[in-house]
């Protein structure tokens, strides 16, 4: 593989050569020996540098205590992707090894949004990671926009490439260069494909699945003969992303337009699902961009319409990634750990069976293995936990750190009574477990699809509360300040200045998260920082 060097664009036009990193070089890579007994704590600061990978045991881990959310909210969620597996450092800065656990959950969102993709007309395919240098430059704005993040290649086969390759951060110039070869007339149109890739943009502070050195995502690309049909593909799109947030993750974004300051490098408009963390702060959970003919006009990307006419494509694109897995903790975990809907859990309900003496330890497990069977059937994603070298107290901690949705016990008696105990994630102690529920197929298969329907709905009506609990409604500068001090999100008229958005960024920290689909009903707004009227409120938030 060639050599990385990232560079500033000013960097690169003011000079021509320069010196490679190898990729084998050791102040990149270490190999370490050593082997540390106790577990490693992620933190944001050693997740961006050059960390030892170590192992630990599976006994520590479990007993190892999880920060309080409310303590130190950034050390609770690194606790929590530790301790339930979900993720762990790269051996390079900023990168992360995403666990089978963490995978499972980014695979539950695929098999969604790949279905959503199909049924909307839309065709998987992929598109290589290396991008010439020249494409990258074709289009200004877009070039400007991800200069900072660019990971280049300058070195391939032991010899100087004639031209820089970006190592892919998006893919809007590759896809156009490939539709002007595919599109030649309107019969061709609309085009509409989407893949699923991994993505390089060398950020400099990192926070594990929020950002990254290297991601996954599944990034639409779409060409067709008007404006308006472009327009409806982008809004379908972002609609897709709110659907999947609201019925499937039990996240209540908020839809809506990024302002012009935060509109996508390239794009003449950017629809946004924000979401609201258990810290209060913003995340841009998914984003759908009518590209408007930018990148049409920098390519090339033509088609002859149907009075024998040439014309310049309408384009979009449209990306959700691998944050949505860091959305999900942060938006429903708790002090116990990992909290996850039901519909996109890896495992819906664990199994746990108990016993003391050797000579019921027969039944107990033939039991769970027909009460999982029975589940499995049922379409119902199960496992059991009969590992002998761990107490049941001890399994009770682990899975629900994990974030399990249900939780089944079977002890002796129930065996004998022909029932099990069932205990909810979502609420802890006595009040979330329920004795005697009979392990009658029927019976049993009906109240499990109740209980997780009633825990997804749970934890979206719980995350709504939260959010709207959150917003405050402002009129003034001075209330916009307010309210972000408070950690709150502020909700006002807006229509001043590009100049004034970005002095609110300065002051507060806080941006434009968008301009709302769902707008306040009434007229004569004016606007919270000049007087002058606005025809739309913004909602202005720190974010991640």
């Amino acid at each position: 593989m060639g050599a990385l060097r990232l560079h500033s664009l000013t960097s690169i036009l003011a000079s021509s050569s320069s010196t490679s990193v190898s990729a084998w070089s050791p102040s990149i890579f270490r190999r370490h020996r050593r082997v540390r007994l106790r577990p490693r704590l992620l933190t944001t600061a050693n997740f961006s540098a050059e960390k030892e990978v170590s192992p630990v045991t599976e006994d520590r881990r479990a007993k190892r205590s999880i920060t309080p959310r409310s303590q130190d909210f950034n050390a609770w969620y690194l606790d929590v992707i530790a301790n339930a597996e979900l993720a762990d450092y790269g051996p390079v800065r900023g990168t992360m090894v995403i666990r089978p656990y963490g995978y499972a959950i980014w695979e539950a969102i695929q098999d969604y949004l790949n279905v959503k993709f199909k049924e909307t007309g839309h065709s998987n395919m992929y598109f290589p990671q290396f991008i010439p240098y020249s494409f990258i430059e074709k289009e200004a704005s877009h070039v400007e926009g991800f200069s900072p993040e660019l990971a280049l290649v300058t070195i391939g086969g032991g010899k100087e490439l004639e031209e820089k390759l970006v190592v892919r951060p998006t893919s809007e110039t590759i896809v156009n260069h490939m539709f002007t070869q595919w599109i030649h007339s309107y019969r061709d149109l609309p085009l509409m494909v989407n893949q699923w890739a991994n993505v390089t943009r060398w950020e400099m502070r990192t926070k594990p699945f929020i950002r990254t050195l290297e991601f996954l995502w599944q990034e639409g690309h779409t060409a067709h003969a008007t404006l308006e049909e472009a327009e409806k593909e982008a809004l379908q799109m972002i609609d897709v992303y709110t659907k999947f947030a609201y019925e499937e993750a039990a996240i209540p974004v908020i839809v809506g337009r990024k302002s012009k300051v935060e509109t996508f490098a390239g794009a003449s408009k950017t629809y946004t699902i924000e979401a609201m963390m258990g810290d209060r702060k913003a995340l841009q959970a998914g984003t759908s961009h009518n590209l408007g003919q930018n990148f049409s006009h920098a390519f090339g990307t033509q088609f002859t319409d149907e009075n024998g006419q040439r014309q310049h494509v309408w384009q979009t694109s449209w990306a959700i990634s691998t944050r949505f897995v860091g959305g999900i903790i942060m938006t429903h975990g708790d002090d116990t750990g990992l909290l996850l809907p039901p519909k996109i859990a890896p495992i819906q309900v664990i199994i746990v069976p108990i016993w003391k003496k050797d000579d019921e330890k027969t039944g107990v497990i033939d039991a769970a293995l027909s009460v999982k069977e029975v589940l499995k059937t049922a379409g119902i994603k199960v496992k059991i936990d009969d590992s002998d070298q761990r107490t049941p107290g001890w399994k009770y901690n682990f899975w629900e750190m994990k974030g399990i949705p249900l939780r089944i016990e079977i002890g002796p008696r129930d065996v004998s009574s022909g029932s099990v105990v069932i205990s909810r994630r979502d609420v802890p102690g006595k009040q979330g477990k329920v004795f005697g529920i009979s392990m009658e197929a029927s019976v049993l298969v009906a109240y499990v699809k109740d209980k997780l329907d009633e825990i997804q709905s749970s934890l979206l009506d719980r995350a709504t509360s939260f959010r709207d609990s959150n917003i405050v409604d402002v009129n003034s500068y001075d209330e916009l300040k307010a309210a972000i001090s408070e950690g709150k999100w502020a909700r006002g008229p807006w229509s001043a200045s590009d100049k004034d958005e970005l002095r609110v960024k300065e002051e507060t920290g806080a941006t434009i998260r968008c301009f709302p689909f769902e707008q306040p009903e009434g007229q004569n707004k004016a606007c919270l920082m000049t007087g002058n009227p606005a025809e739309e409120v913004a909602i202005f938030a720190k974010s991640y």
